[in-house]
């Protein structure tokens, strides 16, 4: 009789043990993507509108932002120093090289006011000749960062690649990410109106 006391008490306390350990479970994602309000797109190598920056990227930097801007999670802001989370992307290429030639008059198109230049720069004088280059991994890249006090990443809070995964219209880093997200803090649905 003693030991059927026994079993019935084990049989009634293991639902109550394997749901304290479910919600022992921490979530994959860390807890600032709940709380966060506010986000910012760039790519590694810059922002949207530098010159320099290679065309794909500048494109998954756009698709990212519409995917957000439909996800309606978090607000887009353009002051990257007002963010909560930094989504920085770059598409995957093996190699990439670039040349590019100017003529200088020695006026500097970016000069202060009067044609003074701005203090540190050097004026181009002549004709002039740039030749870059960048070697990375085929696999394209999202990677989710916070914005440190001196203007620097943080290291990644989220990071994902995959071939092929940031070609809209898909985005599937992007899916990957957001179902991450949904699944460690699910959005709570609006309170419908009370009926009188």
């Amino acid at each position: 009789m003693k030991s059927l006391k026994v079993i019935l008490l084990l049989l009634l306390l293991l639902p109550t043990l394997a749901a304290a350990q479910k919600k022992a479970k921490k979530p994959s994602i860390p807890a600032v993507f709940e709380h966060a309000r506010f986000v910012f797109v760039e790519a590694v190598n810059g922002q949207e509108f530098d010159r320099d920056l290679d065309p794909a990227d500048r494109l998954a930097v756009a698709d990212v932002r519409d995917a957000l801007h439909t996800w309606g999670r978090y607000t887009l802001t353009v002051e990257r120093e007002k963010a909560d989370l930094i989504f920085v992307v770059r598409k995957g290429r093996l190699a990439e090289g670039r040349v590019s030639v100017g003529v200088g008059d020695g006026q500097d198109p970016q000069a202060g006011q009067m044609g003074m230049p701005f203090p540190g720069r050097q004026r181009q004088q002549g004709p002039g000749v740039g030749i870059g280059g960048e070697v990375g991994p085929p696999d394209d890249l999202l990677q989710v960062c916070q914005l440190k006090a001196d203007g620097k990443l943080s290291g990644p809070l989220w990071i994902q690649s995959f071939a092929g995964g940031l070609d809209a219209p898909r985005l599937i880093l992007f899916a990957q990410l957001k179902n991450a997200v949904e699944k460690a803090y699910p959005t709570l649905p609006a309170n419908p109106p009370s009926k009188p």
